[in-house]
C-alpha cells in the first residue's frame, strides 16, 4: 500500500485498516509528507545518497508494517519492488485519495502514478479515490475498495484500474461502473497573476459537463467507476495503404525497427487500437 498525501493521510489509516480484514498480507510503504499531483515522478533520486525511512504506526491496525520514506509514491512502490522491505510486492493498493482523480489529469496523480509505476514492472494495482465532503467519506471509498478487489486482482498481469467513488455513504451510491476516462476532471487550474518573481495558480470548477460513460460523469449521478489505464504505451499506425501520391521507393509502414522518415506520420494516439503496452519479460 502506498499513496500520495502521505503516510499521516487519514485515508491510508482507513483502508489499511479495512484491507487488515482480508487474508491478504499488508505492507504498506508510503511518503513522509505531501506529494500530491507528482504523477509518476521518482523525485530527486540520487543513487549515492540513502533515502531516509522510519517505521511508523497506523492508526486502527497496529498489527500492519508500515514505513514512511523520503520520496514520492512511486519510488516507494519502486523501493519495494526490488525488495526494500522484503519480498517484493504482488500486488499495489494506492489511496484513498483525498478528492477525486477523474478525467485526463490523471495523468499528474500521485495516488494513479504509483500503480502505473507499478505496471511498469510487472504489476497490477488500484488506485483509490473518493470525492471531497465534509466530512470526508472514507468508509465509503474503503468498503467499494474490498467489493472490488479481488476483481482487480483476478485481471490479467499488468492491470492498472482507477477507482473513483462519490462522496456519499454506501448506502447511498448507486453502484460500480466501468467507464471511460472524462476529457476534462472536476477542476481545471487557472492562473490568476504573474509578476516577475511568481505566478499565482488557483484550482476552479471547469464547467464541463461530463457524459454519463465517463468517470466525472458515474461520480456526478452517485456512481463509483472503475477505469483501466495504461501508463507507458507504444502507439502505431494501423494497416491501411498509404495515400497514393507518396513516394514507393522506400519502405512505407512504419513498423518497429524502421528508421525514421519523413514520410512516416506519428499515429493518431486517441485511437484505442492503435495502443500496445511494451511487452516485458517477468
Amino acid at each position: 500500500m502506498t499513496n500520495d498525501d502521505g503516510i499521516e493521510s487519514e485515508g491510508i489509516h482507513v483502508l489499511a485498516a479495512a484491507l487488515a480484514t482480508t487474508d491478504h498480507e499488508i505492507v504498506v510503504v508510503a511518503p513522509d509528507r505531501n506529494w500530491s499531483g507528482a504523477g509518476a515522478a521518482l523525485g530527486d533520486f540520487d543513487p549515492t545518497r540513502p533515502l531516509a525511512v522510519q517505521r511508523v504506526e497506523i492508526p486502527g491496525a497496529p498489527g500492519i508494517e508500515a514505513w514512511a520514506l523520503d520520496g514520492p509514491p512511486a519510488l516507494t512502490v519502486v523501493a519495494g519492488r526490488l525488495g526494500a522491505f522484503g519480498a517484493p510486492p504482488e500486488f499495489i493498493v494506492s489511496g484513498i485519495n483525498a478528492g477525486v482523480n477523474t478525467g485526463r489529469t490523471v495523468l499528474h496523480s500521485g495516488t494513479v502514478g504509483a500503480v502505473l509505476a507499478g505496471q511498469n514492472f510487472g504489476l497490477s494495482g488500484l488506485a483509490v479515490s473518493v470525492a471531497t465532503t465534509d466530512p470526508w467519506q472514507w468508509e465509503s471509498a474503503a468498503a467499494i475498495t474490498l467489493e472490488v478487489l479481488e476483481l482487480v486482482i483476478a485481471a490479467p498481469a499488468r492491470s492498472a484500474v482507477n477507482l473513483n467513488v462519490p462522496g456519499l455513504p454506501r448506502s447511498e451510491i448507486l453502484g460500480v461502473k466501468w467507464a471511460r476516462l472524462a476529457p476534462f476532471g472536476a477542476m481545471r487550474a487557472a492562473i490568476t497573476a504573474t509578476t516577475d518573481t511568481h505566478v499565482e495558480f488557483v484550482l476552479e470548477p471547469s464547467g464541463y459537463q461530463p457524459g454519463p460513460e465517463t468517470d466525472q460523469g458515474c461520480i456526478d449521478r452517485g456512481y463509483a467507476s472503475l477505469t483501466t489505464l495504461a501508463g507507458v504505451v507504444e502507439a502505431w499506425p494501423d494497416d491501411e495503404a498509404p495515400p497514393e501520391s507518396t513516394p514507393t521507393d522506400f519502405t512505407m509502414r512504419l513498423v518497429p525497427g524502421a528508421d525514421v522518415h519523413p514520410v512516416h506520420v506519428v499515429p493518431d494516439a486517441t485511437v484505442h487500437r492503435l495502443l500496445r503496452r511494451p511487452e516485458l519479460g517477468v
